[in-house]
């Protein structure tokens, strides 16, 4: 008897699971807007994916974000009554606290996309450059179809030197041959011309 669960019911644990796990973030989201609201500490979409341990997409994700919105104009609302003549330099103040996580919160940020253009620039930089340093494969067939055409012409013209090679030196063979026999005609011809004087 199989007792092993089975792809469903394993599925639907996982689903439960993540599910489970996205409501209790949701409300740490939640609590975190309430702690911040308490505090008095300006009401940032950053503040509170810090507060409340999360990721920034989280808290811009819909179902959350209105949440987030709300305490904003929630707070906005209240410094505009307790103020009517303010301006946008009258804005209530944030916390010592709400400020330093935020300013953590930016430098974190800062630090990993300006970690991610590096990882990205030196990508292109790559590509660029494997880009450059390659040549054309239509240019490479071309040369490696001259090079063929070459190698053939220069075959050719070597075999065709080998043969005048040969030639050549069957000529000098014969004319060697012939000087050979014109200098023992000679020394005849000028033995029988010594005998007859």
């Amino acid at each position: 008897m199989n007792r092993e669960p089975s792809a469903d019911s394993r599925v639907a644990g996982l689903k439960a699971a993540r599910s489970a796990d996205s409501q209790a973030k949701r409300q740490r989201v939640l609590a975190a807007i309430d702690s911040l609201s308490s505090a008095g500490a300006v009401i940032t979409f950053p503040s509170v994916a810090q507060t409340a341990g999360v990721s920034t997409w989280l808290v811009y994700a819909e179902g959350v974000r209105e949440h987030v919105e709300a305490a904003r104009a929630r707070q906005t609302t209240i410094s505009t009554r307790q103020t009517p003549c303010s301006t946008t330099l009258d804005r209530p103040r944030a916390s010592p606290a709400g400020l330093r996580a935020d300013l953590a919160f930016a430098r974190a940020e800062i630090a990993r996309l300006r970690a991610e253009a590096d990882k990205l620039r030196k990508r292109l930089q790559l590509h660029l450059g494997a880009e450059i340093d390659r040549p054309d494969r239509a240019e490479l067939i071309a040369r490696v179809a001259e090079l063929e055409s070459l190698n053939r012409q220069l075959v050719a013209e070597r075999d065709s030197r080998s043969s005048e090679a040969d030639a050549a030196r069957l000529q000098v063979v014969e004319l060697q041959d012939e000087l050979v026999a014109a200098r023992e005609s000679l020394r005849r011809a000028i033995r029988a011309n010594n005998r007859a004087r």
